[in-house]
């Protein structure tokens, strides 16, 4: 052991190596850096030997100076590789939380693109030359496609939930029904938002059953809002009555100064009841009700990116633009730049809309689905013969908390390999393909729904099966 130490090259030694002085070149680093790197290499590599437990080459030949190199490249490229990467969804899940929820459309990509490239007017009025505010660059295009009078753009909605709270509810009474009080992802509960905000919450009614009598009867001087939460992300069904938001915004509007407050969670500007696909309101329609404010999530049902939308009457929305708070969970301007691209293809009517991929997904038919899927099915069984495949119907999820209840028919592709079992090929997909392909698994079958795939990630998907690595099992 002592010897092979002994026959480690000194570091200075190795930084006036060819290989070290290609790196330096070509890893853009500069020397400080790379020789940083190169000792962290060597330290590995004497912890290795001294604790018996080194299995490269050995030290002092030419082998081992490879192999030392080989290592230094490999650290260079994780530890300077982006862990935030691209992956093929083949699940069917269209708004899947651990790959990112919603894709954006061309228009809302381009346009983060350029702004993030360049300077932009985004709080600058071009026309009178004067300083202006982000909220002007989307509001006018959810005042257009929602009806309402004003809105604003916080980070996501837990925080528009929690502005709109603090702002006009601290240390007052908001009445909302027991099965109402939702926990979203992260174990993030609107009860808990609501005491942070420091509203007092009462609760009305049952888990199962609240009536417009027990909204009366909680009804006191210190009440502030009448909240009702849309419980996008579970459906309680059977014995059942919840209070329609007409009937509380008929009750609010004989209260003095208590606020009608919906939170829509889900935010489907697209009516999707129109093709069988579930129950969700439509923003719009809230808002012609008459409700005081609304919020609901950008990079859901919507399909662009993370964000919490506030729309409503002009007197709160402007309240809550100049509420302190505001600045703490204000959006930036690429944030702003995916919402206004994604607006804008709402704006311009039920063509465009089938431009965002989580509507087009949504809308996409069975047929088209099957004809997708027996192509792939038809070019991959012409190029090995290593699987056996069967098209079958079964299901996709709308998924990120929306539409619980919600069946998507689909027919998806079922592989068995030869050699592999179906968790082999899943980790070898996911792991050594690049884009990873992320996939289900159901008994023995490795299971690809085609509904979230792009012609082109086909394509990838097609190959990697074809190419699937069988040396290491």
């Amino acid at each position: 052991m002592k010897e092979w130490l002994r026959s480690i090259p000194a570091v200075h030694e190795l930084q006036n190596h060819g290989t070290f002085l290609s790196l330096l070149e070509e890893s853009n680093l500069d020397h400080t850096q790379l020789t940083k790197q190169l000792k962290e290499v060597v330290d590995h590599i004497r912890d290795a030997i001294i604790n018996d437990k080194w299995t490269g080459s050995v030290p002092g030949t030419n082998h081992f100076i490879e192999d030392l190199f080989l290592m230094l490249k490999a650290n260079l490229k994780k530890q300077f590789s982006y862990t935030i990467e691209k992956v093929i969804n083949a699940t069917g899940t269209i708004l899947h939380t651990n790959l990112g929820r919603a894709r954006l459309s061309e228009n809302a990509i381009n346009h983060v693109v350029e702004t993030a490239r360049n300077y932009s007017n985004l709080e600058y009025k071009l026309n009178e030359g004067e300083r202006g505010s982000r909220h002007s660059h989307v509001e006018a295009l959810i005042k257009e496609i929602t009806g309402a009078e004003a809105a604003m753009v916080v980070n996501n909605n837990a925080s528009a939930v929690y502005l709109v709270l603090r702002a006009f509810a601290k240390n007052k009474e908001v009445i909302v029904s027991r099965g109402q009080l939702v926990e979203i992802g992260g174990s993030f509960r609107i009860s808990s938002i609501m005491e942070e905000s420091g509203a007092s919450l009462i609760e009305v009614g049952t888990t199962n059953k609240t009536h417009l009598y027990d909204y009366e009867k909680a009804v006191t001087p210190e009440t502030a809002i009448v909240m009702k939460v849309h419980t996008s992300n579970f459906k309680v069904i059977g014995f059942t009555k919840s209070v329609e938001t007409e009937e509380l915004i008929d009750l609010t509007q004989k209260l003095d100064d208590v606020i009608f407050y919906e939170d829509l969670g889900s935010g489907a500007l697209y009516d999707f009841r129109r093709h069988g696909i579930g129950e969700e309101p439509v923003v719009k329609e809230v808002i012609e009700m008459g409700a005081d404010v609304i919020t609901f999530s950008g990079d859901k049902l919507l399909g662009g990116p993370q964000a919490g939308i506030i729309a409503g009457k002009k007197e709160i929305i402007d309240l809550l633009k100049k509420h302190q708070l505001a600045r703490v969970v204000r959006v930036d301007k690429m944030t702003l730049a995916a919402l206004e691209g994604t607006l804008i293809d709402y704006a311009r009517g039920e063509n465009a809309i089938r431009n965002i991929p989580t509507v087009r997904d949504l809308l996409v038919s069975i047929n088209e689905l099957d004809e997708r899927s027996r192509v792939f099915v038809a070019n991959l069984l012409q190029k090995t013969n290593s699987y056996q495949v069967n098209i079958v119907p079964d299901s996709s999820q709308v998924g990120g908390g929306t539409m619980p209840d919600v069946v998507l028919p689909t027919k998806v592709i079922a592989l068995k390999h030869d050699s592999l079992t179906a968790v082999q090929l899943s980790r070898k997909l996911r792991t050594e393909s690049k884009p990873a392909i992320i996939a289900r698994i159901q008994k023995d079958e490795y299971i690809i729904d085609l509904r979230t795939v792009t012609p082109e990630e086909e394509n990838h998907i097609l190959d990697s099966l074809i190419h699937v690595n069988l040396e290491r099992i």
